[in-house]
């Protein structure tokens, strides 16, 4: 349940520093992370000599950090999956790993989607 007393600056900056150490374990630990960090370092610069509006540059650039937030989700439900149940096998434990892992191709999708439709209105399109 959600605190409801205030929150001092300590407190923000402990709350930082969990979501650091959660992206450096993320980084550490997951391989498809990292695959789409150095991806995503990438096609930064792409998307700001593609974009010709700042709009169409934040939709480049959140669509590729929405991947990222969802793998870091995927992780966490594949760890906390994997605490539970151990090296038994059960059912539901396959079934939470393979929709976390579902989540995270949608929004890839949602990456091509968006930089298809950028890509076309730029250079494809008439008007």
């Amino acid at each position: 349940m959600a605190s409801e007393e205030r929150r001092d600056f300590k407190k923000i900056i402990a709350a930082a520093g969990w979501s650091w150490a959660g992206l450096r374990a993320t980084f550490r630990y997951e391989a498809s992370f990292r695959l789409e960090f150095y991806l995503f370092l990438l096609l930064v610069p792409t998307a700001i000599w593609l974009a010709k509006t700042p709009l169409q540059l934040w939709m480049l650039i959140s669509s590729m950090v929405l991947v990222l937030a969802l793998e870091i989700v995927n992780s966490a439900i594949e760890a906390t999956v994997d605490l539970i149940v151990g090296d038994k096998q059960h059912p539901l434990a396959g079934r939470a790993k393979d929709m976390g892992s579902a989540a995270v191709f949608l929004c890839m999708l949602l990456v091509v989607f968006t930089w298809g439709t950028v890509i076309y209105q730029n250079y494809f399109s008439a008007a």
